[in-house]
């Protein structure tokens, strides 16, 4: 049996193979660049309905928007959620509320 310690070990030279450029059969997610305000406009909210929505300040938004900035780490992938899903992740996050729309 594998000890705690051994399995983090393990990982970690995993890890350390594949910054290396080794290929040690692990699954990588990269989304791809995503274009925030498509996505916005697919779900039909304002800047300001959207940043309410996901948490984060319209000043921010607008920057993502134009371009000045990128989305990174769970934004990006949240954002990767909506413009895959807009109903489903809007359902959920509003299953107690009216629609954004009404």
């Amino acid at each position: 049996m594998h000890s705690d310690f051994d399995s983090i070990r393990r990982g970690l030279e995993e890890a350390i193979a594949y910054m290396g450029g080794e290929d040690v059969g692990a699954r990588v997610y990269r989304p791809r660049p995503i274009d925030v305000k498509v996505v916005r406009e697919k779900t039909g909210l304002t800047q300001e309905r959207f940043a309410a929505a996901f948490g984060i300040s319209v000043a921010t938004l607008r920057h993502w928007e134009r371009g000045d900035r990128k989305p990174h780490g769970p934004a990006l992938v949240l954002l990767d959620l909506v413009r895959k899903a807009p109903d489903t992740v809007l359902g959920v996050l509003n299953e107690d509320e009216a629609p954004y729309g009404e």
